[in-house]
């Protein structure tokens, strides 16, 4: 087959791919049981594992993982002496927060101004579909081995494919893993990301009296621990925002692909007038630098508060970490900043929560060079790399499980799918393009590799 023939098989391809993404988006497969059926994430697993059986994967089974989900496992064994490529993928979706958000039913795939939307219909559910395109439109011309896994619990983040992983090794040995659940920089812009942002979340709690009292009475002198939780939090930024926690470098730069500041203010849907925090670029604050974040704060809600000086109050504190820094290390820096920066003499506990390793990939390989010649060949510009401020913590897992392969993140995911969001959507020519993309690099990759 030609690469011309190629280009038009993919695109012939394309209606049988939204039917596809069709089928998938209408099945509810949040892997939550407190708000949907498990019985749907088996549906879904089940859909996937039909899917990439009809498609030439042998052994397609569905396995139990530790949290209880379940992930499908298939391989297609390498011709004598070729590589094999892991194909990654997840089935479950994030819930669709507030149906009245929504433009169109979420769970229903809705056309609308050329692009398709509904749960999932990017993450991560157009990736399957994706794989899917490029296996149906290479057929037989496949000189690589293949390994699949889609997981079943990836939104929820309770670990159990990383844990089953740890288990059986040998099922998800490969020399290239696409870890396709990240995306481009802008639609029609090659994109490959290349780090992700660790992870390290405390509960910090502040007391300052024995119980509540008049803020009438004794307002003024009595130290109000719901004030000193506030000025405690502000010492994690500096004047223009930007996170200064003791201990921790706070000047990475970052030196891949660019993000524009105004293109940045619009995925964000940043307000009219309000600043930016931090300093440097948007990819340095991004990609290169910790980022703390206040998730949530226990004091009385406005409507039903009284005039009272409060005794304790408590707040969630997550902090990304960039690669470079050690996610226990930076735990501990954030923990000692809190107990060393509390006011007035309050008492202070710091509750350690979960941390997750930050990930930088080594790219310097065969399956990064032929994967960039397939990106540049299929989109016509060179590929770019990005970081992800999110945390992937399956790719730490197979790192050390395979620290000679290349770990490769990819997909349809550009900014305008806003992901976990109401009105999550994908743009089918990013789809088209990105399974052309795939299938040329599985074309290539046994070459590249000899090479």
């Amino acid at each position: 087959m030609s690469e011309h023939d190629l280009a038009d098989r993919i695109a012939a391809l394309m209606p049988r791919a939204k039917a596809d993404l069709t089928e998938l988006v209408s099945i509810p497969s949040v892997a939550d049981p407190r708000q949907y059926p498990p019985e749907e994430c088996r549906r879904a697993a089940q859909w996937v594992a039909d899917a990439f059986s009809a498609v030439g994967l042998r052994d397609v089974r569905l396995v139990g993982t530790p949290d209880g989900s379940l992930a499908v496992l298939g391989h297609r064994p390498p011709p004598p002496g070729a590589p094999t490529v892991l194909l990654y993928c997840h089935y479950d979706v994030q819930p669709p927060l507030d149906d009245d958000a929504w433009t169109s039913p979420p769970f229903s795939l809705t056309e609308r101004d050329g692009r398709w939307y509904g749960r999932g219909a990017a993450d991560c559910k157009g990736n399957i579909v994706m794989h899917l395109t490029a296996l149906r439109a290479l057929g037989d011309d496949l000189p690589v081995g293949l390994r699949f896994v889609a997981e079943g619990s990836e939104e929820q983040g309770t670990g159990g494919l990383e844990a089953y992983v740890g288990q059986h090794h040998e099922e998800f040995a490969a020399d290239a893993l696409l870890i396709c659940d990240t995306g481009n920089a802008a639609v029609g812009q090659p994109t490959v990301t290349t780090s992700l942002r660790g992870l390290a979340d405390v509960v910090v709690t502040v007391s300052t009296l024995k119980g509540a009292v008049h803020s009438g009475m004794f307002g003024g002198p009595a130290p109000d621990a719901l004030a000193a939780l506030i000025q405690l939090l502000s010492t994690l930024r500096d004047p223009g925002g930007g996170t200064r926690i003791d201990g921790l470098d706070s000047t990475g730069t970052w030196s891949g692909a660019a993000y524009d500041e105004e293109q940045f203010r619009s995925d964000a849907e940043v307000l009219d007038g309000v600043a930016l925090t931090g300093s440097g670029t948007v990819a340095d604050r991004l990609w290169a630098r910790p980022a703390v974040t206040v998730l949530g704060i226990d004091c009385p809600p406005v409507v039903g508060s009284s005039a009272a000086v409060q005794a304790t109050a408590r707040a969630r504190v997550s902090l990304r970490v960039p690669p470079g820094t050690d996610a226990d290390a930076a735990l501990g820096a954030l923990t000692a900043h809190l107990e060393n920066a509390v006011p007035w003499g309050a008492h202070v506990s710091v509750e350690p929560g979960g941390t997750g390793s930050p990930f930088r990939a080594a790219t310097d390989g065969p399956a990064y060079a032929a994967l960039g010649a397939a990106m540049a060949e299929v989109y016509g510009k060179p590929m770019t790399a990005l970081g992800q401020g999110g945390s992937i913590p399956l790719c730490n897992v197979l790192t050390g499980a395979f620290p000679d392969a290349e770990i490769i993140l990819m997909g349809v995911e550009e900014p305008q799918c806003l992901i976990h969001a109401p009105n999550e959507s994908v743009d089918p020519a990013e789809i088209q393009h990105m399974a052309h993309a795939e299938a040329l690099f599985l074309r290539r990759y046994a070459s590249a590799q000899r090479g």
